[in-house]
This record gives structure tokens, C-alpha cells and sequence, in this order.
């Protein structure tokens, strides 16, 4: 199968000798637009749940009993990404951001597979009582995230009312997707916390205008080490790691609702894998690009990425059976 590339990684992997974009700022926090201050200031819940052996940090926003949304990163982030993003649908739902293992807080594997990280996904969303709602919970998975929801969809989809897979590539067979790069080298460690902040890139490469965002998921994505910061994921992830069937095959073996969404200018989903994805599903599934988004919507268009979620899912609660409680 294919696997998206690393969203967060040193950007001397990319074998670039100058800095980031967020060497300018000398380790300082960029400027922040006044929603984003306040979205990631909002509360919310930590938990650690085991799972196979392994700590799964989460954070949960809203209230319980809520109608459930599970938030999902993609390869080498963690639940973070989320913190600007969850806050906007904690009035009506009860959401929960996850981190796989090996990346973010959560403990490290000596092996992983794609089973693994549905194990953690559905651990988490009982933990965060995301099945407690009137309805199904809802996934929304980012970039690789989106590969692990869809072999979720596929074994456990009934007890989800739907998942929303964003910017993933389900590429035809003539045109296979690279994927991460399994090579393990062990991560830098740079001499400060601006230094490693400096040498922050996305990748696929792209250019970035939230240079807040950036800077504030780039410090989450570091820890302090002998000798400076490191970044906190596994780089022996894809060493180690175990598929779980053709990503087209499992989608079209979804037990839940779908619906697709890409950044319009993503070097990943472009209109050739869009299109594929399209027909693959046969036009029953709407597929939604955001405009002057690339691979990372989250950071490129957030606000259009949030209005587009609420529209999506403001239209699946009207045809979504609420759950009657028995007797």
C-alpha cells in the first residue's frame, strides 16, 4: 500500500542547508491572529489510555455525552494540530484528538502496523466516551491518519456514523504514492530551542503563510534531550511496520458513511487522484477541495477547513438516526 509523507521531520532530512521558515523569528513566537490565541487558550482534557502494551496520550474538548468526533493526525504530528481546530466544534460535540504511537507523547513500539493504530484510534474513543453519545461518533483523519481510519472504516465502520478523510491519496495503481521514508535515521539533536525550531519544515515540502501555527505545532513536536531538543517521534516507525491491505480496496470496504476532502493545490491529491478516488466510489461520496490549500489544510485555509467540516456535518445530522434510549 502507499503511506503519506511525513507531515513534521528535521528539514535537514530534506537535505536543505539553510533554515525553515521559522528560523526569522530567532525562536520568538510569530504573531498570532486573535481566534487562533484563543482557540488553542481553550480547556481541555488529558488522558493516557494502554493500548497493546503502549501509552496513547488524547485530549478531549466538550462535554461527554455529547455526539462523539474523533480527531486524527497524520505521519510524524500528534493531537496538537488539532488544538486551534477542536475548540470550534466543542459547543456541539464531544471531541477527542489522539497521538499514535511513536509519535507525539505517546510511547514508542519495537513494531507497527496499521492494525496497531486502529486498536488506538477505537481505545481512545471508548476512554474519551466518544460512544456515549445520542449518535455515532464521527472520524476526521488527516493525511496518513486518513489511511488508518479508512482500514478502521473497514473492519469496525458500524460503529461509526461516518468518517471524513482529508487529503489522503488513494492513487491508481499506475501512479503508486512514495510514501514515508523508511530509511530510520535518529533524530537530530540541535543546541537550542530556536535552532530546532528553525530547521522545522512540513513535508511534503510547501509554502506555509501561518507561520503561527506552524511555530506553535513545531514546539509541541520537540522535547528536551542530552545536549538540546529532539523531535519526539519514532524514526524507526517505518523500519518496523506492518500494512494492512490496499487502501482502495478498504475504502470501498467502508461500513460508515465517507466523505473526502483535499487541499485544492495538494501535491499529494491531485486532480488525477482525485478523480480516481471519484470513480473508485462510484460518485457516491462527496469529495470537497479547500481553495489555496496544499497537503496541509489544516495549517493553510484552517478557518475554510473548520466552515467546511461544520457544513459536512450540519448535513449528515439530518439524516443521521438519533439513538433512543431502551425501555
Amino acid at each position: 500500500m502507499t503511506d503519506t509523507a511525513e507531515d513534521t521531520k528535521p528539514a535537514s532530512s530534506f537535505g536543505a542547508a539553510e533554515g525553515g521558515p521559522l528560523a526569522q523569528y530567532g525562536g520568538d513566537i510569530p504573531p498570532a491572529p486573535g481566534w487562533f490565541t484563543r482557540a488553542v487558550a481553550a480547556p481541555y482534557e488529558t488522558g493516557r489510555v494502554e493500548v497493546q502494551g503502549a501509552g496513547i496520550e488524547y485530549q478531549r474538548w466538550g462535554k461527554r455525552g455529547a455526539p462523539g468526533l474523533l480527531l486524527v493526525h497524520g505521519n510524524g504530528a500528534h493531537s496538537h494540530w488539532w488544538d486551534f481546530i477542536a475548540p470550534y466544534f466543542s459547543g456541539d460535540y464531544n471531541v477527542a484528538a489522539l497521538t499514535f504511537s511513536g509519535m507525539g507523547d505517546s510511547d514508542w513500539r519495537e513494531h507497527y502496523s496499521m492494525a496497531t493504530f486502529g486498536a488506538e484510534q477505537i481505545a481512545v474513543a471508548e476512554e474519551a466516551g466518544l460512544f456515549e453519545g445520542p449518535v455515532k461518533p464521527i472520524i476526521i483523519a488527516h493525511s496518513f491518519g486518513g489511511f488508518v481510519s479508512i482500514g478502521t472504516a473497514a473492519r469496525q465502520g458500524e460503529r461509526f456514523g461516518g468518517l471524513i478523510v482529508v487529503d489522503s491519496p488513494i492513487s491508481p495503481p499506475e501512479r503508486p504514492h512514495k510514501g514515508p521514508d523508511r530509511s530510520g535515521r535518529p533524530n537530530r539533536v540541535y543546541a537550542d530551542l530556536a535552532a530546532a525550531l528553525g530547521r522545522f519544515r512540513l513535508a511534503p515540502p510547501q509554502d506555509c503563510e501561518t507561520h503561527y501555527a506552524m511555530d506553535y505545532i513545531a514546539r509541541w513536536s520537540l522535547k528536551k534531550t542530552d545536549g538540546g531538543f529532539t523531535w519526539k517521534f519514532d524514526p524507526s516507525i517505518w523500519r518496523h511496520f506492518h500494512h494492512d491491505g490496499e487502501p482502495s480496496e478498504l475504502l470501498k470496504a467502508a461500513k460508515c458513511r465517507l466523505a473526502m476532502m483535499r487541499g485544492e493545490d495538494s501535491a499529494l491529491v491531485t486532480d488525477e487522484v482525485r478523480d480516481y478516488a471519484v470513480k473508485l466510489l462510484e460518485g457516491r461520496v462527496p469529495y470537497i477541495s479547500i481553495p489555496h490549500a496544499y497537503h496541509h489544510v489544516l495549517l493553510d485555509q484552517p478557518l475554510a477547513f473548520i466552515a467546511a467540516l461544520r457544513a459536512l456535518l450540519a448535513d449528515w445530522e439530518t439524516s443521521q438516526p438519533v439513538r433512543l434510549p431502551c425501555g
